[in-house]
């Protein structure tokens, strides 16, 4: 199965089969399940969610795609506009992905966190600076 990419404002009530949906600006992918269920699937884009790349053979979706709340428990990948099927996880999987997940989100803005309090604290040590004898 084929997938193509559209650029869109805002996402469509209606989604079409074979279409990813991309809305940059509000950071947010949207396509129909790829197994044919019809259910919509939404992923945010973002330093700790997936990524998007835009190839002339089609999009690439990262990391996978788990449709672990519907039904269907479909698992695949978007790689260059193909859907390339994934083995199905079991529940221990599916809740240790959510984990790392996590942890990994928690790990992201931890460092950010760290990285945006150094730089405070040496923009005041400046500003004290100015004010000593």
């Amino acid at each position: 199965m084929k997938i193509g990419l559209q650029r869109v404002h805002y996402m469509p009530k209606e989604l079409k089969p074979g279409v990813l949906y991309v809305a940059e600006e509000f950071g947010a992918v949207a396509h129909l399940c790829a197994c044919g269920c019809g259910s919509k699937v939404r992923t945010p884009l973002g330093p700790t969610e997936w990524s998007l790349e835009e190839t002339d053979a089609g999009p690439t979706l990262y990391p996978s795609i788990g449709n672990w709340q519907q039904a269907c428990q479909s698992h695949y990948w978007i790689y260059r506009g193909e859907i390339r099927w994934a083995d199905k996880w079991t529940p221990e999987q599916i809740a240790a992905g959510r984990r790392a997940e996590e942890e990994r989100r928690r790990a992201y803005y931890d460092a950010l966190y760290r990285q945006r309090a150094g730089v405070l604290k040496r923009f005041l040590q400046w500003v004290s600076s100015l004010f000593e004898k």
